[in-house]
């Protein structure tokens, strides 16, 4: 059985009220699809997800209950019956839950009550806003050799500006917003024992600070550092990042093969 993965979609958005005003920000399109199931894909080996819903959650809903009928060719059988026939259905082999977990509850208090409904397992842990090209094979494998309760992944954020270096008035080198070289963020690839549960009070926990802040006091938090590709989707600016990489077939965190 693999590890099931909880995705945190339930947030208002409200950096990117461009496209939130109108959806929730994990189903924001890059290449036509959301970045909700760009996400989803990076787990290549996991088949069980459970979406924390908050905000129009319900467009969630949507479009996993008429999942099968977007990726496939069908035939409505009986207009009056609404049968819907499938002819090729090549779709992903995922179960998904999608639990409402309070339209102001905050990441804390959506991590502990979906927790409590997947039980004594562990679990990885991800936002429904960013993507890398994370290996979570190597993730889980770090996590399994230290022991801790909470393994949470650490990235170097893209640089707001470009960097240029130079000799005299000659330019040597010039790098649009690299990664930088130092400092290390919360990159929101976490794997999790059941028992970090208790380090939540509930739905006004923010799950960032105090659950954090103890675990790592508590020398139960191990950090899993990325060096690779990450970005996540904060701003206007953000989407239309990631959609220019994807148009163009550069697109780092595409790990999965087409099926």
């Amino acid at each position: 059985m693999t590890m099931p993965v909880v995705i945190l979609a339930g947030g208002l958005g409200t950096r990117l009220r461009e496209e939130t005003i109108v959806k929730p920000k994990p189903m924001v399109e890059i290449g036509g699809l959301p970045i909700l199931w760009h996400i989803m894909k990076l787990f290549r080996n996991s088949r069980t997800f459970v979406i924390a819903l908050g905000y129009k959650g319900g467009m969630i809903k949507d479009y996993f209950v008429n999942y099968r009928y977007r990726f496939s060719d069908c035939m409505l059988c009986h207009l009056q019956t609404g049968k819907v026939s499938v002819h090729d259905d090549g779709v992903e082999d995922w179960t998904v839950h999608l639990l409402d977990t309070g339209l102001h509850t905050q990441t804390g208090g959506r991590v502990k009550r979906v927790a409590q409904y997947l039980g004594a397992v562990p679990f990885m842990l991800t936002y429904g806003d960013g993507v890398a090209d994370i290996d979570i094979r190597r993730l889980l494998g770090f996590h399994h050799s230290h022991g801790r309760l909470a393994t949470v992944t650490a990235v170097r954020p893209p640089a707001r500006f470009g960097g240029i270096q130079f000799d005299g008035g000659v330019v040597t080198c010039f790098e649009e917003k690299p990664q930088i070289g130092e400092g290390w963020i919360n990159g929101g690839f976490f794997v999790l024992e059941p028992a970090i549960v208790d380090y939540i009070d509930g739905d006004e926990t923010l799950f960032e600070q105090e659950p954090l802040e103890r675990l790592a006091e508590d020398g139960q938090l191990a950090a899993y550092r990325h060096d690779g590709f990450w970005q996540c989707m904060d701003t206007l600016r953000d989407v239309q990042l990631l959609e220019s990489l994807w148009r163009t077939g550069d697109a780092p965190w595409k790990v999965w093969n087409n099926d």
